[in-house]
């Protein structure tokens, strides 16, 4: 068992280095590691917090039915009583997902590549080189966590269902594979500009938008023409 810097446990004594298929080739180093917030991955992807204010709204109306059709106060709370186990058993399901994903999950950046260990059940290592992505992105969600979407170049893809929940939301024909709820979100996309600029040599420089989403999104441009652009 190995239990990384973030606090997750992760159990992968097979693997030759921690979150790597095989170990990293002489010169190669390794920037940054981490793992999705299973707080932040909660509520944005498996949208837990939805669920329960859902079902809180499902649980009020099947009262509201019984008092409506003359039922008394007592039978009421027995109804929703008799429902209320199987809305623990889905938000129990759902937040099970998330903190699986992020005890299985490890992100990789090195000076040369994003790797990407997924899969709860079947464990899949996604290998990204930098001359293999043709940009990214970032969007902060939560407090300080981050999506870091990766656009990959020419003609490479990865099917959707292979990547997710690691992919941007509706880019199902060419998935984007993305770094979901990252803790320090910008400081990781702050550590890939750089990298994936100097492996490319070119200059990243930040530009502050304009929009009103301009506090939680950011683009990096190189040379004038965009190559690390803000997530959607």
């Amino acid at each position: 068992m190995k239990v990384n810097y973030d606090g997750h446990t992760h159990e992968h004594e097979f693997e030759p280095e921690y979150g790597l298929p095989e170990p990293l080739p002489a010169g190669e180093r390794v920037l940054w590691q981490g793992s999705p917030d299973w707080r932040v991955l909660a509520r944005h992807v498996f949208h837990v917090r939805a669920l329960a204010l859902y079902f809180t709204a499902i649980l009020i109306a099947r009262g509201g039915f019984v008092l409506h059709d003359g039922g008394t106060v007592a039978a009421a709370i027995k109804a929703v009583a008799m429902t209320l186990p199987l809305v623990l058993m889905a938000l129990g399901v759902a937040l099970g997902l998330a903190v699986l994903c992020a005890r299985t999950t490890v992100y990789t950046i090195t000076d040369k590549r994003v790797t990407m260990r997924v899969g709860i059940v079947l464990n899949l290592t996604f290998n990204l080189p930098f001359a293999r992505i043709a940009s990214a992105g970032f969007r902060q969600v939560g407090s300080d966590a981050g999506d870091i979407p990766l656009t990959l170049a020419g003609t490479d893809q990865i099917a959707f269902p292979h990547l997710w929940p690691h992919a941007r939301p509706w880019r199902i024909a060419k998935a984007e594979p993305m770094l979901r709820c990252v803790p320090q979100g910008q400081h990781v996309a702050q550590i890939l500009a750089q990298a994936w600029s100097q492996a490319r040599g070119l200059d990243v420089v930040p530009i502050a938008l304009t929009e009103p989403e301009a506090p939680r999104r950011h683009r990096y441009t190189t040379g004038g023409k965009s190559h690390l652009t803000q997530g959607a």
